[in-house]
């Protein structure tokens, strides 16, 4: 998976970076609120550490901002702020987990797994679509039977983003800020020009198109 990593202390930072790398993870280190924004919006992440009282953008006002563009990584705070009313704005801005300094690798790596479980990160490889069809994370590709159908990068991220939000009614807005990054965010012709290129592959009925809102994938 691979995780951006919000934190100005070198040596903190160096330690979760290298715990998390054991682990197999990829880490993109930053050190401040405005590098984070910056590198946010070029790439996309499974997962985000967040520390709070960081220089030039604090990580609340991040992730706030990260919101506010419906962009939903989860989002875990590792902060020496711990009061009530500090978990309570760690949630309120958007967070999934809140992590008080000092803790324990293996807390940290307890808490990674519990958001991987709870939003579909790493799956394994094959997961059921429907009946007849299954999704294979390894090579991207739509399992009938015998037959591989495989898919385009772009046509994978968007399913397994439908895969991760099943039943929910995803704005375009919503689906282009996750799936692409915010340099090249295409328009909404070319986002159906794949939907529809996916619903070949899928049932009839899979994909339903909310009019003048987006998409609710079955």
């Amino acid at each position: 998976m691979k995780i951006l990593l919000l934190e100005d202390d070198i040596i903190l930072s160096e330690i979760i970076e290298e715990y998390l790398c054991e682990l197999e993870c990829e880490v993109v280190s930053v050190y401040n609120g405005e590098e984070a924004q910056k590198v946010a919006y070029e790439e996309k992440f499974d997962l985000l550490l967040l520390d709070v009282n960081v220089p030039e953008i604090d990580g609340f006002t991040f992730l706030r901002s990260l919101r506010s563009v419906q962009n939903n990584t989860p989002a875990i705070f590792i902060t020496s702020l711990d009061s009530a009313k500090d978990v309570e704005n760690g949630f309120t801005c958007g967070g999934d987990d809140y992590l008080k300094k000092p803790f324990d690798l293996l807390e940290l790596k307890v808490r990674i797994d519990n958001l991987k479980k709870r939003f579909g990160i790493e799956q394994s490889r094959i997961v059921k679509i429907d009946d007849r069809k299954s999704y294979d994370y390894c090579d991207r590709s739509i399992v009938e039977e015998e037959n591989r159908f495989h898919l385009s990068k772009k046509e994978a991220e968007i399913l397994e983003y439908f895969l991760k939000n099943p039943h929910r009614v995803l704005s375009f807005e919503e689906i282009l800020n996750n799936v692409w990054s915010y340099e090249d965010t295409p328009t909404h012709a070319t986002l159906r020009t794949y939907i529809k290129n996916l619903r070949k592959r899928l049932a009839n009925d899979s994909i339903t198109n909310i009019k003048g809102i987006g998409y609710r994938f079955h």
